[in-house]
């Protein structure tokens, strides 16, 4: 008779061996399932409870007594919310995740089970995941990750439960959402003190979908220029208050003093900084010098943020939980309190301080031979703007620490041109705002050379970083961007078939084959479209611990050095480099941790840091663009019925997007506006093409279409085409059903939508928009 072996020891189980069971059982693992597991009877089961008890203090464990989960982990069965689609793949983060919870919430790719020979375990299949969507998931934690396998898709949440109090002719309340990607408004059960026309929070008073709302906060006009960054901090879930505990810290931190016997004492030198005339913050400065052999020595002074923010520390924990700084019109979200971003690590004119030093040999060909890095004290000569720098140089007497600059520059140039690094002419939108905080103008911004002689110091200082870890086998927090994949170069390929263009696959993809690809282009609007395909083929750059190189800039090693105040991924470069080169400080006098290197716990967990860091970045990137958008539509709402030059910037089957030249707002042109004939939708050649008379839409496309719907609530556009005359085509409303492949003859999709308040600037105010001194590196 075989003897029974059970899979874990018999026992009181510890600490260790809990966190094992908890991450293997495929079940809903509680303390009677865990008791089961390793025997336990009587006493034991008392001091189980006690232990349990432990690890949820220690952070160690989360949960409920039915159902434990490791602490950072995910429970068994829990329900997801869709965060984007990548590679073809869902990504998902629970749904319930708490805002304040310390580090960010885990990433899982959502997969559909299979069965035996392949076959789909549990409910059928359903339309693809979208962003946006909850799922009721199982999950499964392997060595590469988290794994979810969707249960049952669950109705859409109101995101953020924020919107516009709207009332019905029968008296009842409505949440009008300020998502545009929903379009129902859901029920108010209790408006509170709130009134009609309100921006308010709310929640669900029921788990039902149906359950009505309770007002629980009044924000005010929705319209008010301050409501647009605050609906986008809401709705993305954006961390904006720093608890007392960090603000305690910081003026800590503000009182360490510098020990000159430990820096580099560099304030002699005329280093200055060139930023936008109304940046809050200034953390990289530079400096030349010719060495009398055709080259030059070259400095850039980062701020030395690493001295003030130490592993492990109240600050540190916040600034990991945001990642990074969120740039909006009329406001920043600061990675770091006020008092350190704004003021002491910030590299002020004539001001003593803390810096990372990157010195830089730039021999004549432009190449960098040499890299060092000390910690010193400078004291900036100058803060310039752009704009400022600009004027001086182009008078053609600088002052000599820019003339140096400038032909330092030309040299980088150079090489940067020989490494033909990827050339998309993406124009940026600036947004002006007045005193008042409305907008005053909305414009591309100017491209200078002296942003270009910042950036290229930038990329000089990130490369230098990168190589001097690697040369020293220290841990690296790269920033990567990959190759396109084979999927988007086959769309490619396909879409520049369709414009009698070939794109070989058997080549090495390297950014100048699309530079060429670009150069060959002579027709305008043609060269619009192509642009448009290739920037849909680059992959989303990211943070990681492993080197991938930067497709982009046609670089094998980068890492951002340059941004500590407002990037948390510079942070660890930067405790990296003091590591690296032996730069640890003195003792500090204050209450703050010793270190300033990198911890034992950033060096375990590199890798879920970089994932969370680079999941914040993308959270910020489509909160600004929100709110951009929602002050764009704002700007448009007093304009609606005027004919605006555009380009078409995406196709689908039911209609294509397009933004207004020079300022921007990507708006919807439906397909039942575009005439009464058969509409065929090439997904390949991304085009609406029309059956009988070959009227083409195309991705890249400028035409004229008139503003028909300009809502600044949910920064939601809608085109119509016009004629000759301008005037909006008539259609007779007879249709074709269109087939499930995407052809469509123009239908609606359902009943007209009925134009809510604040559609089309009936309370729509012009605006102003500022700038936020925000710069890309």
């Amino acid at each position: 008779m075989v003897k029974y072996s059970p899979k874990y020891p018999q026992g009181m189980p510890s600490a260790k061996q809990v966190l094992r069971f908890i991450q293997e059982s495929d079940g809903p693992a509680g303390k009677r399932e865990i008791a089961k597991a390793f025997g336990l009877k009587g006493q034991e089961k008392i001091a189980l409870k006690r232990l349990l008890k432990d690890m949820a203090e220690e952070g160690l464990i989360d949960g409920k007594k039915t159902a434990y989960h490791r602490m950072g982990g995910v429970p068994k069965v829990t329900v997801l919310r869709v965060v984007e689609i990548e590679d073809g793949e869902p990504v998902a983060i629970p749904d319930n995740w708490a805002p304040d919870a310390e580090g960010e919430p885990p990433r899982l790719i959502v997969r559909e089970m299979k069965g035996a020979k392949g076959k789909s375990n549990g409910a059928r299949r359903g339309p693809a995941l979208k962003r946006g969507d909850r799922v009721l998931s199982r999950t499964e934690e392997r060595d590469s990750g988290w794994i979810a396998y969707p249960i049952k898709k669950l109705p859409a949440r109101t995101e953020g439960l924020m919107g516009v109090v709207e009332i019905d002719g029968s008296g009842k309340a409505w949440l009008a959402p300020v998502d545009k990607r929903i379009r129902r408004s859901s029920p108010i059960s209790d408006v509170g003190e709130a009134e009609e026309g309100q921006l308010v929070f709310a929640e669900r008073t029921g788990r039902s979908e149906r359950s009505g709302l309770k007002v629980i906060d009044v924000i005010g006009d929705p319209l008010a220029p301050k409501s647009f960054s605050l609906i986008a901090i809401a709705k993305h879930g954006i961390p904006h208050t720093f608890p007392q505990e960090v603000n305690a810290e910081a003026t800590y931190a503000v009182a360490l003093t510098l020990s000159e016997e430990k820096r580099e004492d560099l304030r002699d030198l005329p280093i200055v900084a060139i930023d936008p005339a109304d940046a809050r913050d200034h953390d990289d400065a530079i400096w030349a010098e010719s060495d009398g052999k055709g080259g030059f020595k070259a400095l850039v002074a980062i701020a030395d943020v690493s001295f003030y923010v130490r592993p492990g520390s109240a600050l540190d924990r916040e600034a990991r939980k945001r990642g990074n700084s969120v740039y909006f019109p009329d406001r920043v979200v600061p990675m770091l309190p006020e008092v350190l971003s704004a003021d002491v690590c910030s590299l002020r004119e004539n001001e003593d301080r803390a810096a990372m030093a990157c010195h830089l040999h730039i021999n004549a060909d432009g190449q960098i031979t040499k890299h060092r890095f000390t910690r010193a004290i400078v004291r900036i000569h100058h803060n310039i703007p752009y704009e400022d720098a600009q004027a001086a140089v182009d008078t053609g007497s600088p002052p000599d620490y820019l003339a140096n600059l400038w032909a330092a520059w030309a040299l980088l140039a150079d090489a940067r041109a020989k490494r033909d690094p990827l050339n998309l002419d993406l124009p940026e939108r600036r947004v002006m705002l007045n005193e008042e905080g409305q907008i005053a103008e909305i414009a591309v911004r100017e491209r200078l050379d002296a942003h270009r002689v910042v950036e290229d110091f930038m990329i000089a200082a990130n490369v230098a970083a990168a190589k001097a870890l690697e040369s020293k086998t220290s841990p690296v927090v790269y920033r990567v961007h990959d190759t396109p994949s084979r999927e988007k170069l086959i769309a490619l390929r396909e879409y520049m078939g369709t414009l009698g263009k070939k794109l070989s696959m058997g080549q090495v993809i390297t950014p100048s084959l699309f530079n060429r690809l670009l150069k060959d282009v002579t027709e305008e609007s043609e060269k619009a479209q192509v642009m448009e395909a290739v920037l849909r083929t680059q992959m989303q750059a990211f943070y990681g611990p492993a080197n991938g190189g930067h497709f982009g800039l046609a670089l094998g090693s980068y890492a951002h050095f340059t941004s500590p105040i407002r990037r948390y991924a510079d942070l660890l470069v930067h405790r990296a480099l003091v590591d690296a080169y032996g730069l640890e400080q003195p003792k500090p006098t204050v209450d703050l941790p010793e270190r300033t290197g990198l911890s034992d716990k950033d060096r375990s967990s590199l890798q879920e840091i970089c994932d969370a860091i680079s999941q914040t970045e993308r959270r910020a990137m489509e909160a600004e663009r929100d709110t951009i958008d929602r002050y764009v539509a704002a700007w448009l709402s007093g304009r609606v019925g005027q004919v605006f030059d555009t380009r078409i910037t995406g196709v689908q089957g039911f209609g294509f997007f397009a933004t207004i030249e020079g300022l921007g707002g990507d708006g919807l042109v439906p397909i039942s506006t575009l005439g009464d004939e058969y509409f065929r939708h090439d997904e390949a050649a991304q085009s609406l093409i029309g059956e009988n008379s070959g009227t083409t839409y195309s991705a890249g496309d400028r035409l004229k279409l008139k503003l028909a719907e300009s809502n600044a609530l949910t920064g939601a556009l809608k085109f119509v085409p016009v004629d000759a005359d301008g005037n909006a085509i008539e259609t007779r409303g007879q249709r074709g059903d269109g087939d499930r492949r995407g052809d469509h003859r123009g239908r609606r999709s359902g009943p007209p939508k009925k134009a809510g308040k604040y559609t089309a600037g009936k309370r729509g105010r012009p605006g102003n928009i500022r700038h936020q001194g925000r710069r890309k590196k």
